[in-house]
């Protein structure tokens, strides 16, 4: 008798959806491999947000321990002009968090903890990325950057916004982007004025500058504008970037020349449109796409790292109980598809609380900030977002019986 051999797996992509995928499918008995683009696992980033069903993921995998450790605990959100501080509103008003249940961490925090968690089982390629894919009856035959060549069962694609493995599989990234009106630059910053676990906002009517301290060696910063169109090949020179930032943000006070020298200056600036990925189908074939690369909610929404981890869970759980890959990918998308649109959603209203487009929307938010405590109280605001938070119950994959395998 021939021991049927378990399914191979290769998942492109090192970030937080990828490692988690890879954790969940190792446990089910797949044989998994993760190839990432850059050369190690990506350490510190901006701070993330892990909230209602994505807990629930975390707890299952034994990773809110460490989790709760790390828990930045920002206290609060204030808006303010050049003059003067508007308003200010306690965090998880505005974000819809739960204290003492959700968590807010740096990025490279999980990232660290699902590699530490994956690498002594799952072998990691650094470095390399897939070129080319074959699909076929009997698997799916990938080129690597590398030169090497291997044959598969399945991929998936975790690479984020920009994946180039969805790319390969679905086609040119533009038919499934969708421009929320706003470029943005991302960088840190030495705290200099003794903010202390708050994110600061300044607005002018269609500008953003923030600062976030959390506690870190370096604060997050954060420019963000209105644009009619997308800026993506014409930022590549970065002294173009900083010319149009010095002409967009001309004579606006507070700390803003200071943030403009640093981030001239600065050796992890990030440039991109703020946009959101939509696809038709999450899968084709034998790839299938999970996390941002899948459906990226943008961090207005500030639910993209709860929808990855999400998303790995059900993926990861549907192809442990179907022998067939197509009927798993269609059960992924059946779960999960609604409560991505839903949190994809709440990124609309984000874009016009943190970069309003004219002094009347200033205006109108600065009100809102105001009568927080009393919306609040009320469940006028935050509420929904509670809800949407943990509009999905994840299913216990645990007691779905013995993996499938292949023949």
């Amino acid at each position: 008798m021939i021991r049927p051999r378990a399914r191979k797996v290769l998942v492109c992509g090192a970030s937080i959806a990828g490692p988690a995928l890879a954790w969940w499918l190792e446990r089910y008995g797949f044989d998994v491999t993760v190839v990432e683009r850059a050369g190690t696992i990506r350490s510190g980033g901006y701070a993330i947000d892990i909230r209602g069903t994505a807990v629930d993921v975390c707890e299952r995998m034994g990773l809110m321990p460490a989790l709760r450790e790390a828990h930045i605990n920002a206290q609060s959100w204030t808006f303010r002009n050049s003059r003067r501080v508007i308003s200010s509103i306690r965090q998880e008003d505005i974000t819809g968090g739960v204290v003492g249940r959700d968590v807010e961490v740096q990025r490279g925090v999980i990232s660290g903890l699902l590699h530490d968690m994956t690498k002594d089982t799952i072998p990691y390629r650094f470095d390399d990325s897939v070129i080319a894919m074959a699909d076929h009856d009997g698997g799916i035959d990938v080129t690597f950057r590398s030169g090497r060549q291997e044959r598969f069962d399945l991929v998936i694609a975790a690479d984020g916004l920009h994946s180039t493995t969805r790319a390969l599989a679905f086609g040119p990234a533009d038919q499934f982007y969708r421009y929320l009106g706003c470029c943005f630059v991302g960088f840190t910053m030495p705290n200099n004025h003794g903010f202390s676990r708050e994110a600061v906002i300044y607005n002018e009517p269609g500008l953003m500058a923030l600062v976030y301290e959390t506690g870190a060696e370096r604060m997050n910063a954060l420019l963000a504008y209105r644009r009619e169109a997308p800026a993506r090949e014409e930022y590549t020179d970065m002294d173009r970037l900083h010319r149009d930032l010095q002409t967009r943000y001309a004579g606006q006070g507070w700390i803003m020349p200071e943030m403009l020298s640093e981030a001239r200056k600065s050796a992890d600036i990030y440039f991109d449109s703020m946009t959101q990925i939509h696809m038709p189908q999450w899968s084709k074939g034998r790839v299938g796409v999970v996390g941002d690369a899948a459906y990226g909610p943008s961090f207005f929404s500030g639910q993209g790292t709860s929808l990855a981890l999400v998303g790995a869970y059900v993926l990861a759980g549907e192809l442990a109980t179907h022998a067939d890959h197509r009927e798993a990918f269609a059960a992924y998308e059946g779960k999960a598809r609604v409560f991505v649109q839903q949190n994809q959603a709440t990124a609309h209203g984000g874009s016009d609380i943190m970069v309003p487009a004219t002094r009347a929307k200033i205006w109108k938010r600065n009100v809102m900030m105001d009568l927080s405590p009393i919306l609040t109280r009320f469940g006028l605001i935050g509420r929904k977002s509670r809800q949407l938070n943990s509009a999905l119950t994840i299913t216990d994959y645990h007691a779905a019986g013995p993996v499938p395998t292949a023949a």
